[in-house]
C-alpha cells in the first residue's frame, strides 16, 4: 500500500512539474513533449507528458497546444482529427504559422497533417527557473 501512496505521489509531483513548464512556453512558441521531459527531470518520459497533455479537462489554462512532437508535428489523434485541427487554431491564434502537409493519422509515426517549422517558433531552453 505504501508504494502504491509512493507511486501516486511521484505522479502527482510529475504532473505538477509539466504543468508548471508548459505554463512557461512563451505565447508564439512551441517545444515538443520530449524537452518538457527533459526540463522536468525525466528525460526518457515523452509520452508520459503526452499522456498529461491528454488529461487535462476542457476548460484548462495550461497552454497544451504548443507542445508538439520532436519533429514539429501535431500528433494525430483518435477523433477524426478535431483535436489536432483546435490545436492547429489555437496556434495560429498565438502567431505561430501552421503548415498543412496533409496525410498523417492515428498510429502515422513521426507526424500528422499539421507541422510548425520548430526551428522558427520552437523554445528550447537548457533549464527551467526553480519555479517550474
Amino acid at each position: 500500500m505504501a508504494e502504491q501512496e509512493e507511486s501516486s505521489a511521484n505522479m502527482a509531483l510529475f504532473l505538477e512539474r509539466v504543468y508548471a513548464i508548459t505554463h512557461q512556453i512563451p505565447s508564439g512558441h512551441v517545444t515538443s513533449y520530449g524537452h518538457i521531459a527533459k526540463l522536468a527531470g525525466y528525460p526518457r518520459h515523452a509520452r508520459h507528458v503526452g499522456n498529461a497533455m491528454k488529461a487535462l479537462p476542457p476548460n484548462t489554462s495550461v497552454p497544451w497546444q504548443r507542445v508538439l512532437g520532436s519533429t514539429g508535428y501535431i500528433s494525430p489523434r483518435s477523433d477524426s482529427g478535431l483535436g489536432a485541427e483546435r490545436q492547429m487554431q489555437r496556434l495560429q491564434e498565438e502567431g505561430v504559422e501552421v503548415m498543412d502537409v496533409g496525410g498523417g493519422g492515428v498510429g502515422t509515426r513521426g507526424g500528422g497533417r499539421f507541422r510548425v517549422d520548430v526551428k522558427r517558433f520552437g523554445w528550447f531552453p537548457e533549464t527551467i527557473g526553480e519555479d517550474a
